[in-house]
């Protein structure tokens, strides 16, 4: 059991693909995760099935798409499904299994196959417990302190962490991963999973990082914003996505990108005491790493912030894969753009570990000979119901409330500037998306075919509402907030 291979599943929350120094952006500074690139394989076609965070960590954690369990909206209380997890297959096959981070399951504590979970699911106390991240804070002496900050998870305001440096939830997390790694049993290999919850708002960076941008003379850059934004007539999604950052200004819009970035080079800073804990302890050479995201941010790209979207800054996520020393499946120096998503992480990591896959995973391995023709992606319900086919160039996104299609070729115009829907010489393309989308559609999204043409349902107008909880600020956690299961308030109206 001692020969096999350890693996370490690193993933974040809000990283968009294109927010890598590998990836060629003029800005983000990523050293460590560039080494790690360079180490293995960059999959530069992975999406989120559903870019947002519950639906996505059930995939990542099930191996399945979200038809199979059940979330594509965000359903916080939603039991997980009775499938088997990772964490419980790594363990079956004699793996000890322990998470630090964010989980994002219900209820809470379920530890979803792991021996241990060392939690912080970002203050969310009103579904029935304190997580370590808290309690951590309260010996510290800073109990139900966190949030005196004054920034929301949602929104895009920032300004620099205000506690000491150890109590930031970057660095907590990636030394709680260290002890972990030092405290694990030797005569059984380990499958750790560390979840950070940042570049996720609420943007607090560390002063010094916010320094290292400046001190380098970095230029941040600003959003790029495709020619179709500018359409008449766009249907109610966009309204509603184009509404959220529409009174901001270029240089709020900047400092939002420097909080961002400066919380992402704080992730790759901290990884590089969870890789030197992992060589100082023997195990690096018989390690396999994997790091990835559950989505990305728009960060003001086409007008649009956050994410529940499936253009690339939101849908196009982060997949670094480093194999043990002298893996020649996942090898070094290489980049891979077959289309993967998380249903695959779970397949992948069991099979480079030799460990059979259950018959319940949806997803297929990252470094085997199978790869598929097309990827589909699915968010939300309803008025706000998003859709996507792509076929490894060209990518359909299909809005159901107005009937809405925007066609983008990837390989000519990689930042979706130009929608291609209406062009004569694409129209074969779409038709043949439109096709595929079709047959992915299950329930109330059938609603959308009329005698096998989609035709979706009738539009309306926006109508912003009041923002009465300023995009679910949370308060005082000291005493703890009751336990009253607190609704959630949208930060938009659906009212005409």
């Amino acid at each position: 059991m001692a020969e096999k291979p350890n693996v370490l599943l690193i993933s974040t929350d809000h990283w968009p693909a294109s927010l890598l120094g590998c990836a060629g952006h003029p800005a983000i500074q990523t050293p460590t995760l560039d080494q790690l690139a360079a180490n293995g394989t960059r999959f530069t076609n992975t999406y989120a099935e559903c870019p947002v965070c519950i639906p996505a960590r059930r995939t990542l954690m099930t191996g399945t798409t979200p038809r199979t369990h059940g979330d594509r909206v965000f359903q916080e209380t939603l039991p997980m499904p009775d499938l088997p997890t990772m964490a419980e297959t790594f363990r079956q096959a004699g793996y000890q299994a322990y998470a630090v981070g964010k989980l994002h399951v219900y209820p809470q504590r379920n530890r979803i196959g792991f021996d241990d979970v060392i939690l912080d699911e970002e203050g969310r106390q009103i579904y029935g417990i304190v997580d370590d991240y808290e309690l951590y804070l309260g010996d510290q002496g800073y109990a139900g302190r966190f949030y005196e900050h004054g920034m929301s998870n949602n929104e895009y305001s920032y300004r620099p962490w205000f506690l000491p440096e150890e109590t930031h939830a970057t660095n907590w997390a990636a030394n709680q991963m260290c002890r972990v790694i030092k405290r694990r049993d030797t005569e059984k290999p380990a499958f750790w999973y560390l979840s950070f919850r940042h570049p996720h708002p609420p943007l607090l960076p560390m002063q010094s990082y916010l320094d290292l941008y400046r001190d380098m003379g970095v230029e941040i850059d600003l959003p790029f914003v495709g020619t179709w934004t500018g359409a008449s007539d766009p249907c109610f999604s966009l309204q509603v996505d184009f509404d959220r950052g529409s009174k901001f200004t270029n240089e709020q819009i900047r400092g939002a990108r420097l909080a961002f970035y400066a919380l992402c080079t704080q992730i790759d800073h901290q990884l590089r005491v969870v890789i030197g804990t992992l060589r100082e302890e023997g195990l690096l050479d018989n390690t396999i790493i994997c790091f990835t995201s559950d989505h990305g941010d728009m960060l003001g790209n086409h007008n649009m912030w956050a994410k529940r979207s499936f253009y690339e800054s939101s849908a196009n996520i982060p997949m670094l894969l480093m194999g043990v020393k002298g893996d020649e499946r996942v090898g070094h120096h290489r980049t891979d753009d077959r289309l993967v998503g998380w249903q695959d992480v779970m397949p992948t990591l069991l099979d480079l570990a030799g460990i059979d896959i259950p018959d319940t995973v949806d997803g297929i391995s990252m470094v085997g000979d199978e790869k598929r023709e097309f990827f589909y992606g699915e968010v939300d319900e309803g008025l706000r119901a998003t859709r996507m086919i792509h076929d490894g160039r060209y990518k359909l996104i299909y809005y159901g409330t107005g009937n809405r299609k925007l066609l983008f070729d990837l390989k000519e115009d990689p930042n979706e500037m130009v929608d291609l829907s209406e062009s004569i010489e694409h129209f074969d393309i779409l038709e043949k998306l439109t096709d595929l989308l079709i047959s992915q559609l299950y329930g109330e999204d059938e609603a959308w075919i009329e005698e096998g043409v989609l035709v979706g349902v009738p539009d309306q107008a926006f109508k912003p509402g009041p923002n009465r909880s300023l995009t679910s600020m949370r308060g005082a956690h000291w005493p703890p907030p009751p336990a009253s299961g607190m609704p959630q308030i949208e930060w938009y109206s659906a009212d005409q």
